[in-house]
């Protein structure tokens, strides 16, 4: 394989939570009084939570805490995006390694746990690791020296995951689609057979 391992967003790219994570969003608002219109609130969330908090619900005290709670319940039954599974164990079985950087804090482990894939994971770095966030690094390179890492792709759906990556010297790709990535990893792979 061209890549050996393998760093991975979580919400955006290997879990489908956008949908979930708006809907959660604007109820929360509505509990308040407010109304945002979904496609505004989901468009807001894909930047960050922190940013979406920001522009709708900024003079509003313990919403984080309220729409993290609805959202919490929202994803209890966590869906990964279609070929996530096949993709991972495929990538594994080859020789390869996947690590996972979130922003999130341990709830990521209930989730990873739920969706069945927590076991192909050499690493799971959450916010209670104290790393600062993406775009910065540093979990990346926390990695890369605990974990020895090589010939590395980051895989995020954001470009703070491809800026992360980029500083950290390591190759980035903008998620879209689990087919779509296949595909990407499977060209690089032919691309290396055919320069040996």
């Amino acid at each position: 394989m061209n890549y050996q391992d393998f760093i991975w967003d979580l919400g955006g790219t290997l879990l489908d939570n956008y949908e979930t994570s708006t809907t959660a969003f604007v109820e929360t608002l509505a509990e308040y009084g407010y109304h945002v219109e979904h496609d505004a609130a989901y468009q807001a969330l894909k930047i960050s939570t922190d940013y979406a908090i920001s522009q709708f619900a900024a003079t509003i005290k313990d919403f984080r805490h309220h729409y993290k709670a609805n959202e919490a319940r929202k994803l209890a039954t966590p869906v990964l995006f279609e070929g996530t599974k096949e993709l991972l164990e495929d990538i594994k079985r080859k020789g390869g390694r996947h690590f996972l950087v979130s922003h999130r804090d341990h709830t990521v482990l209930a989730i990873l746990k739920k969706t069945g894939i927590i076991k192909d994971f050499t690493a799971i770095l959450t916010s209670e690791n104290g790393l600062k966030r993406k775009p910065d690094p540093a979990s990346f390179f926390y990695l890369k020296d605990h974990y020895h890492l090589q010939k590395v792709l980051v895989i995020g759906d954001r470009l703070i995951d491809v800026q992360a990556g980029h500083a950290a010297q390591m190759d980035a790709y903008l998620f879209d689609t689990m087919q779509q990535l296949r595909k990407f990893i499977e060209k690089e792979d032919n691309v290396r057979r055919n320069q040996t």
